[in-house]
């Protein structure tokens, strides 16, 4: 489950990502009440079998049960505050009731890995960089986006507007061009081609991590063209020494 939002004075509607008919809108009815069976079956971000009834505008759920809760998720402010980042996200990139199974997979090994890791900078880059590549905005790492050279092993430049990084001559003259290092380049390369987030997650000095993080939020903002409504939160969170 991607969101809920009230409705009237019991029920509410909910934002659902499924393996097979991709993003759904539902109405959970009197799920609100204290008497309500669906109550403890339609938290935010649980991972849920439910049973809908199609309904002429909004769905509306019938049966839920929960299969997973990922409890650390739900129990740390910053677990829970990368969830609804990349809920958020998954929410922005996608329309109504196009499948993407792939990406249903990815959401809820990202989901298991905030509710597991130790890393989460690492499980949501990774959730970046695939969820980019199944909604059809891989980004280039491999060649210069302008001038189609490869890319060699020196500090680069990655440009949201072009989709990519760019050599050291094609940046210096592109103002959306933002530095990236080799180890900033290595990492995305590394987390794009991986199947599954590392189980150990990586150790990368801090300078890295916040260049490899602003390559990919300038990216997907210039993609939905807007900022992130949850980013404010995290990097609030990140200010106050409240981020692990």
């Amino acid at each position: 489950m991607l969101k809920r939002v009230d409705l009237g004075e019991a029920d509410k509607i909910l934002t659902l990502y499924t393996p097979h008919f991709g993003k759904l809108r539902a109405v959970a009815k009197g799920v609100r009440r204290p008497s309500s069976r669906l109550g403890g079956h339609v938290d935010e971000f649980a991972y849920a079998d439910m049973l809908l009834a199609r309904g002429r505008d909004l769905d509306i759920v019938t049966q839920s049960q929960t299969l997973e809760t990922f409890r650390r998720m739900r129990e740390e402010l910053w677990r829970g505050s990368c969830a609804y980042y990349i809920a958020e996200l998954v929410d922005c990139f996608t329309e109504d009731r196009i499948e993407n199974g792939p990406l249903f997979d990815l959401l809820v090994v990202t989901l298991r890995g905030l509710s597991e890791s130790d890393d989460l900078w690492t499980t949501v880059r990774f959730f970046e960089l695939h969820l980019l590549e199944l909604v059809g905005y891989r980004p280039q790492l491999t060649h210069c986006v302008g001038c189609r050279t490869d890319i060699k092993p020196e500090s680069n430049y990655f440009t949201p507007s072009l989709g990519g990084v760019l050599c050291p001559a094609c940046g210096r003259n592109e103002v959306s061009g933002l530095p990236i290092s080799l180890n900033g380049m290595k990492v995305l390369r590394y987390l794009q081609r991986l199947p599954a987030p590392p189980a150990g997650g990586l150790r990368l000095e801090p300078a890295v991590r916040r260049e490899v993080e602003s390559a990919l939020r300038s990216y997907v903002e210039w993609l939905l063209e807007r900022a992130v409504k949850s980013c404010a939160f995290l990097d609030r969170l990140r200010f106050e020494g409240m981020a692990s």
